[in-house]
């Protein structure tokens, strides 16, 4: 049976007997436990129910724009017409392309973190779909990366969007920011991602739609938030 290292232990010890529902202090605690040399995720997991009431299983897949961003890096490909191409290196995009870069990807090369299409490029793409759905870089309108506006799509994955998906059991992971963030602008990406969750509830879901809220730090120990604190 695999240990707990002596630091994850020092954390547990600090949560042990921490009883405060107040927002603000538990993202304070959970900054604080980030005893790592690098800047931690901090990061949200959301619990949904997922069953309608008139049958059948609620799938959510969106995205929303945390106000203060995510702090993450992401490296950004733009597959356009090649009379584009200029457009979208102005953009920001990192990588920009043509059918050199359907090759790249044919050939397994996936060397980007979001990848944003124009709408005229996506029936060269479609059929590559089993390479790049698998590792959720399948641009789909839905989640802004299929568009004609390329400078638009680029800032906003660049300065926060962030995608909204459950697994099968109804489970929501996401990132709200950085250890380095404030206090206040954590509190504020959480109630954003919170408050966007709760409107995307349908009629045919009766009850609590979030069934529970942790936060946590990617290398730290995760405490339970409160519905009514947020």
């Amino acid at each position: 049976m695999k240990k707990n290292s002596k630091r994850h232990r020092e954390l547990l010890k600090n949560i042990k007997n921490f009883k405060s529902a107040d927002l603000k202090e538990i993202l304070e605690l959970i900054k604080k436990n980030s005893t790592t040399k690098f800047d931690e995720s901090i990061d949200v997991s959301l619990r949904i129910g997922l069953k309608q009431s008139k049958g059948g299983d609620f799938n959510l897949r969106t995205v929303t724009q945390l106000p203060a961003g995510t702090g993450k890096k992401l490296k950004i490909a733009v597959l356009c017409e090649p009379d584009k191409n200029e457009e979208a290196k102005k953009s920001g995009a990192d990588i920009v392309g043509s059918e050199d870069l359907i090759e790249k990807i044919a050939s397994g090369i996936l060397d980007f973190d979001k990848l944003i299409c124009t709408p005229g490029m996506m029936g060269k793409i479609g059929k590559h779909g089993k390479v790049l759905g698998p590792k959720g870089l399948m641009p789909n309108p839905k989640l802004g990366t299929v568009s004609t506006n390329i400078k638009k799509s680029v800032a906003d994955i660049k300065s926060g969007l962030v995608e909204i998906k459950h697994d099968k059991d109804g489970n929501i992971g996401t990132s709200i920011g950085r250890k380095s963030f404030s206090t206040d602008n954590l509190i504020n990406n959480l109630k954003h991602l919170v408050d966007f969750v709760k409107k995307e509830k349908p009629d045919a879901i009766k009850g609590e739609f979030i069934r529970s809220i942790y936060v946590t730090s990617s290398m730290g120990a995760s405490l339970k938030v409160s519905n009514k604190s947020i």
